[in-house]
């Protein structure tokens, strides 16, 4: 056991027992394989094992079991037994231990200071924080920590002076570190809770990348003060759509159910915001028992010039098979095929087959995935695996899988613990294949895959 090997497993879920498949095992009773491999390497089986003793009061049995993996300076075992004796209320033990792996700064230093915090350290916390917050994990930690303390000033001025009067990131990847679009929007937080919001609007309205992980923070901070002019206003020019959502999501919250659907229906010259605005009222009208009206919005978006790409279609499918209209799901696909003058793509002939198969039709749809030009590769064979599966023909699933290994690995070893065949799942597993070296860049992007 090393740490390279663990950070490999952690890193891939290649070569071991992911965590899915550790779930699957418990959950049919084979809690002793669980045990065996945590003490054999196997870092996922020994994280969850370790829980389970915990939760029986077997702290000294837990703790053996990790110090195997401790002992490997592995950060990430180290973080898992610290968090074991914090909720064990041994927080005294859990900050010496992962205080050596603080020196190093990022997200150790980052989960140190959080767990100094919740133990009454907050000053320390702060000041090994404010001397990282060139990294952005590490100064968003120190917004977080400092409330309360009387340093928010303090802290704002470090924010402050890595905004530039120019530049502006055109994406969350522009700058290395405390990039200025996340300085200022962790500056406003600090005015949002001093109680100058209207500074933290004016902060906000100036970013350049208003949107990170489909949430836009002044939209947010908008619908928190019950700003809801302002933020109709904002909705109507903000053009990823998420403003939209969010001023909907508000109006639904109230009980009003049309209100949100009219924010979704507004008028917008952007073919992004139109997209993500149709998919949204979709899914607000089937959470309002309004099935039929959401297939009809998907339907016009699916029709729409560039529309049919294969993750819509696969939602308006999901949405046809939801109300019980598969018949009419497959007539869409038939006119999809036609105005692709007869073609049809694997993805499409999957989300086929899963209709089919509502209609009873599977041993139809698995004849037609063989039959297609793709029927006899890796995915192909993952998909009529789980349509047999989910009928109960595990074997049969099974079989058609086998001829994939190792692709499927993940897939075929879940089918075999429900067959009881643990030993056979578990040496799936661990094939390891061999880790080609990581190449050195030329400066130049391949045309090819993986790209």
């Amino acid at each position: 056991m090393d740490a390279a090997d663990l950070d490999h497993q952690a890193r891939t879920l290649s070569g071991c027992i992911p965590p899915l498949l550790v779930s699957r095992l418990l959950e049919f009773g084979y809690g002793e394989e669980v045990e065996c491999q945590a003490g054999r390497g196997e870092w996922f089986c020994a994280r969850e094992w370790t829980r389970l003793l915990g939760d029986q009061g077997r702290q000294a049995e837990a703790l053996e079991v990790l110090a195997p993996y401790v002992a490997t300076g592995w950060w990430p075992a180290a973080r898992a037994q610290a968090e074991l004796l914090e909720s064990w209320g041994r927080a005294e033990e859990a900050i010496a231990l992962a205080r050596p792996y603080a020196e190093a700064g990022g997200p150790a230093l980052e989960f140190f200071a959080r767990l100094l915090d919740r133990h009454g350290c907050k000053d320390e916390a702060v000041v090994l924080l404010s001397a990282g917050i060139e990294d952005w994990l590490l100064a968003t930690a120190l917004v977080d920590i400092a409330e309360g303390t009387g340093r928010d000033e303090d802290i704002a001025a470090l924010l402050a002076a890595r905004i530039p009067a120019q530049h502006r990131c055109d994406s969350p990847w522009c700058c290395r570190g405390l990039d200025p679009d996340t300085a200022i929007g962790l500056l406003a937080v600090i005015r949002e809770r001093q109680g100058r919001v209207d500074e933290a609007i004016a902060l906000l309205h100036t970013r350049h990348v208003t949107s990170v992980n489909n949430h836009d923070q002044l939209a947010d901070l908008l619908a928190r003060h019950d700003r809801i002019v302002e933020l109709r206003a904002y909705a109507a020019s903000e053009h990823h759509g998420h403003a939209a959502q969010r001023l909907a999501e508000v109006l639904e919250e109230r009980g009003d159910v049309e209100g949100a659907i009219a924010a979704y229906r507004q008028p917008d010259d952007s073919p992004a915001q139109q997209c993500h605005d149709a998919v949204q009222l979709a899914q607000l009208l089937a959470r309002h028992g309004r099935g039929d009206e959401a297939i009809e919005v998907m339907r016009r978006l699916a029709d729409s010039p560039g529309g049919a790409e294969d993750w819509i279609v696969d939602m308006l499918c999901t949405l046809y098979s939801d109300q019980g209209r598969a018949q009419d799901g497959l007539a869409c696909l038939d006119a999809l095929k036609v105005r692709r003058d007869g073609e049809e793509e694997w993805d499409f002939l999957r989300m086929r087959l899963r209709l089919m198969a509502d209609c009873g039709l599977l041993d139809e749809a698995i004849e037609q995935a063989r039959a297609h030009p793709e029927g006899d590769t890796w995915y192909a064979a993952w998909t009529i695996s789980d349509l047999l599966a989910e009928t109960g023909r595990t074997e049969e699933a099974v079989a058609v899988l086998e001829p994939h290994a190792p692709a499927n690995s993940g897939s075929l070893a879940g089918h075999l613990i429900g067959l009881g065949r643990v030993k056979d799942a578990v040496a799936l597993l661990q094939q390891r294949k061999s880790e080609p070296g990581t190449p050195v860049w030329t400066g130049t992007f391949s045309t090819e895959p993986p790209f």
